[in-house]
């Protein structure tokens, strides 16, 4: 496969995290969208490879968080958690767009390293 160019490994991150947006109108959409990204074009860029495990790992940890917090919506605090959660997530996915845009790694916090 061809080797990107810098600007193209940029734009693929910032995909990365963007497509994550995706779960907005598809179910699991935030999960499905970065690893597309990154399953196609991980072999082209170590930047684009390290930035679509870093959005998939955070998007699988999201999950798995809001799970815990739905059930806990049976003891209120949950209906919170879900809205925390909900806005941790938009947040943090235009701040790792942005980064990767400028050419930095980021790294999300509260990740559960899935896959390495």
């Amino acid at each position: 496969m061809a080797k990107m160019n810098e600007t193209q490994e940029r734009t693929w991150g910032l995909i990365a995290h963007l497509s994550a947006l995706a779960g907005f109108i598809v179910p699991f959409g935030h999960i499905i969208g970065p690893l597309v990204i990154w399953l196609i074009k991980k072999d082209e860029s170590p930047f684009v490879d390290d930035q679509g495990k870093e959005s998939i790992n955070f998007q699988i940890s999201m999950t798995l968080y809001a799970v815990v917090a739905a059930v806990l919506v049976l003891v209120v605090i949950g209906i919170f958690l879900l809205i925390g959660i909900g806005i941790l997530d938009v947040v943090l996915v235009i701040v790792a767009a942005v980064k990767a845009n400028a050419g930095e790694k980021f790294r999300y916090p509260l990740t559960i390293r899935f896959i390495r």
